[in-house]
């Protein structure tokens, strides 16, 4: 039997070193001067991001200074669409290697800045008011209780009487101001409601109904509440319904951080001034609009014409008088 002969050994690839991995990728690397950009392994192999998302980063950082980096620029450059972008410059934002800031130029120009982060970058949470702390209610003592007497440890013969039952409920009691006369199926926000005026349900309504025509104009209750007067100003005015609509959903802006200060800037910079008084002009002359008049016989040369009384025609009116003469 013949010996078997080991494989040959592999062909050298041309300016690729050798490696003891038996799979996976091996680097070729080149020594590149100029024309290159740092990227970090924290973002390059991030666990959280996605491969869509690491790319446009690698991209943006690539970019000089002033360059666009909008999601229209971007669409135009690569073959993802706006949607896929968007949710990339959503995924940067949220890691902390893109940040878009709304800033007033010199000229009064509203602009979008982005800043590109080379590290991952965390904006500090500005702090606000705190909110109001929820009181506990404290439970009611039961009827059997109230009516039970109470023991001391103290001894039967040291033992107090207990309080009447009406201050024992005023002191566990927690007074609260009534906001409304609410009924047992009223909602928690109640409140709110009731503190809606009457003018303002329709102004209500119509920004709750604003996500129909874009989603990124969903409003909170609060945010609601607090505009609809400023929409009913509008009504004052004279401006209807699809007035109001078309102002506050035509031409938004691509990236949208704050859909309520957004409604609020125009409701306030763009409202109409009233519409003016009608004035209807008196005519200068007025014709009566009766029927034709009856028809008549002249008296001078018999011819029938009409008029509203009997007499000479026309003709007979414009000669001279003394050919009636008798």
């Amino acid at each position: 039997m013949a010996e078997k002969k080991p494989n040959s050994a592999p062909r050298r690839i041309h300016e690729v070193r050798r490696t003891d991995t038996p799979s996976g990728v091996t680097h070729v690397r080149a020594h590149q001067p100029d024309r290159f950009t740092v990227v970090g392994n924290h973002l390059a192999q991030h666990p959280m991001l996605s491969l869509t998302a690491i790319g446009l980063a690698a991209h943006i950082l690539s970019l000089p200074e002033g360059a666009p980096v909008d999601i229209r620029s971007l669409a135009e450059r690569f073959p993802e669409g706006r949607d896929r972008i968007a949710f990339a410059l959503r995924e940067l934002e949220t890691h902390g290697y893109l940040r878009r800031v709304r800033e007033r130029t010199e000229s009064g120009r509203i602009v979008t800045r982005t800043y590109a982060h080379h590290l991952p970058h965390r904006v500090p949470a500005v702090p606000g008011p705190a909110a109001p702390r929820s009181r506990r209610p404290v439970p009611r003592p039961s009827r059997e209780a109230q009516a039970a007497p109470q023991e001391d440890d103290r001894g039967a013969d040291r033992a107090e009487p207990a309080p009447p039952a009406a201050q024992v409920s005023e002191a566990v009691t927690p007074v609260t101001p009534p906001v409304a006369p609410a009924r047992a199926d009223q909602p928690e926000s109640a409140a709110d409601d009731a503190a809606l005026h009457p003018r303002d349900d329709r102004a209500a309504t119509l920004l709750a109904g604003l996500r129909r025509t874009d989603a990124r104009l969903t409003l909170s209750r609060t945010d609601v509440y607090r505009l609809a007067p400023a929409v009913t100003a509008w009504f004052d005015v004279g401006a209807s319904a699809a007035t109001v609509i078309h102002t506050l959903t035509a031409g938004l802006p691509a990236a949208m951080e704050s859909p309520a200060a957004l409604i609020a800037y125009r409701l306030r910079n763009q409202l109409p001034l009233p519409l003016p008084a009608l004035t209807v002009s008196a005519p200068t002359h007025t014709r009566a609009v009766t029927g034709p008049h009856p028809m008549r016989n002249c008296d001078g040369c018999d011819r029938g014409f009409r008029a509203p009384e009997p007499g000479l025609c026309r003709d007979c009116r414009a000669a001279p008088a003394t050919m009636y003469a008798a």
